[in-house]
């Protein structure tokens, strides 16, 4: 694979994680938009919005999976799929921590006095920023390995 193949992928996962982002912005804006229309919640405007969020996140991930096929091939790069892979899983858990902290927060606003569901929040909220900072490292590593060129700094060559 010539470098300029692996950096238009690159290029291309970085648009990607982009629209990620603000698939996520929009997921937030919509859970308060949501929590506002409490105690007798807009359910079915939500339904539709996750099922579009959904949608987009799909669509992003196979995206981002065919980039790491094309990166793990003979003459591409395993060290940035490797990355992308790692990116992933680390994206999964975030989606998953997300529906389970908009949850929480629903019940704590639905229970005021209740403590557990306002110390499950804040539970939550910690894994999320654990999460949200193991994607910054993958990424600030995949950054660093994409801006290389394999065997450049090799004594061999």
């Amino acid at each position: 694979m010539l470098e300029g193949d692996v950096q238009a992928l690159v290029r291309r996962f970085y648009a990607l994680q982009g629209e990620r982002v603000e698939a996520y912005r929009l997921f937030e804006e919509g859970h308060r938009a949501y929590l506002r229309s409490g105690p007798d919640y807009d359910f079915v405007r939500y339904r539709q919005l996750v099922h579009e969020i959904s949608l987009g996140f799909n669509g992003i991930s196979r995206e981002v999976l065919q980039i790491k096929g094309q990166l793990e091939g003979p003459r591409g790069r395993p060290d940035l799929a490797h990355h992308l892979g790692r990116l992933q899983e680390k994206e999964k858990e975030k989606l998953e921590l997300t529906v389970q902290l908009q949850l929480a927060k629903q019940n704590a606003q639905d229970h005021p006095g209740t403590e557990a569901y306002a110390q499950e929040v804040q539970e939550l909220k910690h894994k999320l920023i654990q999460t949200i900072e193991a994607i910054s490292d993958v990424l600030q590593d995949l950054k660093y390995d994409s801006e290389e060129t394999p065997g450049r700094d090799d004594p061999a060559d």
